[in-house]
C-alpha cells in the first residue's frame, strides 16, 4: 500500500473540502435504483461536515464524452444522496469558472455542494493539468473517496492529487484496507474464486492469482476452457477454443508454484439457455455434443463448501454459473452462502468485487455478510491484477 494521508492527518476546520465521489448510480426512470455508491461515501461526508469542513463534491456521470448532454446531468442524484445525508445537497451547474467558484465560495460554511459532471469537460479524460487547476479553485484541500475511479487517470481522481493536499477517504482507505488484507499479507490458506464468462478478460488476474493463493477456484464459463485444455469435450459449452495454449500455461505454472488449481467436476447441463430449462447433473466428463455446462452441480458445491472450512481468507471474482437465469445460480449461492456462515462465524475473512460478482451474492442475500464487498469493478480486478492505479499513487505525493 502506498503511505498515503487519512483523515486522522486532516484538519478540514474552516476549509473547502474538494471530495472526489463516485455518483454514477444505476437510474430508473429518473430514480436511483441503487444507492450502494452513495451509502458508502456518506461517512466521509459526515466526518467532514463534524469537522467543520464545507464539501465540494466531485463526480462523473455516464459518457458525455467532453460535452454537456442533459440526460447525464448530476442534478437528479443531488435529492438521493441528501435524503442519505440527512442535510441539504446544493447543486451547482458546472463544475470550472468564474460564476462556479463564486458561488462555492458564497455558500456558508458547513454547505454540502454537488458539482455538475466533470466529464462534460474533455479535459477529465485527457487528465489536463490545466482543467485539474480549474477544479482546484474550488477548494482548500482535496479527498479521494472514488476508488471505483482510481484506476482512471483523469483530472480530478490523479491530476489535482499533485495540486492540493491530498488525503484518502474513509470508503477509499476501506476499499485499500481490505484489499490489502486478503492479497498482501493475509491469513493463510488463501483460496480465490474467479468466475465470469472468459479468461481473454481475465489473464493478467488469473497470472496474478497463483502468485498470491494458495487455492483457485475457477467457474463460470472460464472453467470450460480449462476443461477443454485438459482435454474434456465440453459440447456446446461456451469455450475460448483458441486459449486452450493459455490456458494449460496458466495449470503448468500455478502447480510449479505449488497454487492448487480446483475446476468442477460435476456439472448442471442444459440443451437451452433459458430460465426453467431441463437440465441434469452429470460428470463433466460425460457432455454431450448439444449440452452446455451451466453451472457446478452440487456435488461440487459441497467440495468448495468443505475446502472453505480450512481457508483462512476468501477473495471472490465472478460467479460461477450462469446466476442471473434460474437454476443456474443455485451453485453460486450455495457456496456464497457456506462463505458468509464461515464469515459471521469469524473463521474466514471474505473479501469479493466486480459487477457480476456483488450482484450473484446479493441474489444470495450474503451482502451484509462478507468482510467486505467492494462497489469497484474496473479497479478491483486492476487491483487484483497487481497492477498500480493511478489515483491511488497520486495520494502518495505532495504537490509542489
Amino acid at each position: 500500500m502506498v503511505g498515503f494521508k487519512t483523515f486522522d492527518d486532516l484538519d478540514a476546520n474552516g476549509k473547502t473540502v474538494l471530495v472526489r465521489v463516485d455518483l454514477n448510480v444505476p437510474m430508473v426512470d429518473g430514480e436511483i435504483s441503487d444507492f450502494t455508491r452513495i451509502e458508502r461515501i456518506v461517512p466521509t461526508l459526515q466526518e467532514l461536515k463534524a469537522k467543520g469542513a464545507k464539501i465540494v463534491l466531485l463526480s462523473h456521470f455516464g459518457r458525455p464524452k467532453g460535452k454537456p448532454v442533459p440526460e447525464m446531468s448530476l442534478r437528479p442524484i443531488a435529492a438521493g444522496l441528501a435524503r442519505h445525508l440527512g442535510s441539504p445537497v446544493e447543486f451547482v451547474e458546472d463544475c470550472i469558472g468564474a460564476d462556479t467558484h463564486r458561488k462555492v465560495r458564497d455558500f456558508p460554511e458547513g454547505s454540502v455542494i454537488l458539482l455538475e459532471n466533470v466529464r462534460y469537460h474533455a479535459g477529465e479524460e485527457a487528465n489536463e493539468d490545466a482543467f485539474a487547476q480549474e477544479l482546484a479553485k474550488n477548494g482548500d484541500v482535496y479527498v479521494n473517496d472514488a476508488f471505483s475511479c482510481s484506476h482512471r487517470a483523469h483530472a480530478s481522481t490523479e491530476a489535482i492529487a499533485h495540486i492540493l493536499p491530498a488525503y484518502a477517504g474513509l470508503n477509499l482507505e476501506a476499499e485499500l484496507t481490505a484489499l490489502s488484507s486478503a492479497l498482501e499479507n493475509p491469513l493463510r490458506p488463501v483460496m480465490a474464486i474467479v468466475g465470469g464468462a472468459k479468461i481473454s478478460t481475465k489473464l493478467d488476474l488469473l497470472f496474478n492469482l497463483i502468485e498470491k493463493v494458495d487455492c483457485l477456484v475457477i467457474g463460470g464459463g472460464m472453467a470450460n476452457t480449462f476443461l477443454n485444455a485438459k482435454g474434456v469435450d465440453v459440447g456446446a459449452s461456451l469455450c475460448e477454443h483458441d486459449l486452450a495454449d493459455t490456458a494449460n500455461e496458466i495449470l503448468s505454472k500455478a502447480e510449479k508454484i505449488g497454487c492448487e488449481i480446483l475446476l468442477p467436476e460435476f456439472a448442471v447441463l442444459a440443451k437451452e439457455f433459458k430460465a426453467g430449462a431441463a437440465n441434469r447433473t452429470a460428470s463433466v466428463e460425460n457432455v454431450q455434443s448439444d449440452e452446455m455446462i451451466l453451472d457446478i452441480a452440487p456435488a461440487s458445491a459441497s467440495l468448495l463448501e468443505d475446502r472453505l472450512k480450512n481457508t483462512k481468507t476468501l477473495i471472490w471474482n465472478g460467479p460461477l454459473g450462469a446466476f442471473e437465469i434460474d437454476p443456474f445460480g443455485d451453485g453460486t449461492i450455495a457456496v456464497a452462502r457456506a462463505a458468509e456462515a464461515l464469515t459471521r462465524n469469524g473463521t474466514l475473512i471474505s473479501v469479493a468485487g466486480g459487477g457480476d460478482t456483488v450482484s450473484a451474492l446479493a441474489k444470495a442475500g450474503v451482502t451484509d455478510g462478507f468482510t467486505y464487498i467492494s462497489t469497484a469493478g474496473g479497479a478491483f480486478l486492476e487491483w487484483m491484477e497487481g497492477k498500480d492505479l493511478p489515483g491511488v499513487l497520486a495520494l502518495d505525493s505532495d504537490p509542489a
